[in-house]
């Protein structure tokens, strides 16, 4: 797909000196949230009770990086922006970077790795349990990101592993949502975003397979193999 007429040309397609400035600067702006937790609990800023604060802060932008990194595909697609896709490897380490904060977060500052404790905790609150679960199915994702394990996995079993990201996405939203048990306003807010990334996604795979069984009808030779094997 081409780039939108409004995008300047130097943006629909930027030279390899630009796109590593705008991956440097994009590397950059994804510590500015940690250096906002960090600043405030330096300052003594974080409230009445500051390790919920930096927890809840940190699985917040866990959250945030999840679905930004969802959006690219989309945002790319309906850009033409091609050399977005280009970010998304690094949004999706961000998203495990802050989940790992998150989870080491809850380990150190609120259980004090009092592991017996933990993992009573983990099968006896089910926000627990979502969010643990989310970090593990993250593991895998964050171990095969490489180029290397791409081509070590083949290209159609890492697409595989590498799409239960929505899963994820899904699972988390539950965590958010079961934490916050009273005012769901933000939670839900998230659900819509993610709804509306997995639609997104629904509608182009029925595109695509719509596209793909005219083009069998198309081709003679395709339609008369079908036709005979009916």
């Amino acid at each position: 797909m081409a780039a939108a007429a409004w995008i300047p040309r130097r943006i629909a397609a930027p030279g390899a000196g630009m796109l590593t400035a705008v991956k440097c600067l994009v590397f950059a702006a994804c510590l500015l949230p940690l250096a906002d937790l960090l600043w405030a609990a330096w300052r003594d800023d974080l409230g009445a009770n500051p390790i919920e604060a930096i927890t809840r802060g940190l699985g917040t932008w866990t959250l945030n990086f999840l679905l930004i990194t969802l959006s690219v595909t989309p945002l790319r697609k309906l850009s033409g922006l091609d050399w977005l896709v280009r970010l998304r490897r690094m949004l999706g380490l961000y998203a495990f970077f802050y989940a790992s904060l998150h989870l080491l977060t809850y380990l150190w500052l609120d259980q004090f790795f009092d592991w017996a404790a933990i993992v009573k905790d983990i099968a006896k609150r089910p926000f627990v349990t979502a969010g643990f679960l989310a970090w593990l199915m993250l593991v895998p994702l964050a171990a095969t990101s490489t180029q290397a394990m791409m081509r070590r996995l083949g290209g159609r079993r890492w697409q595989r592993l590498h799409r239960s990201v929505y899963a994820i996405g899904v699972v988390a939203v539950l965590h958010y949502w079961w934490l916050v048990k009273k005012d769901v306003t933000l939670p839900f807010t998230y659900a819509l975003i993610l709804g509306a990334l997995l639609a997104w996604r629904a509608v182009r795979r029925q595109d695509r397979g719509g596209r793909a069984n005219a083009a069998l009808v198309r081709t003679p030779g395709v339609a008369m193999a079908k036709s005979g094997a009916e």
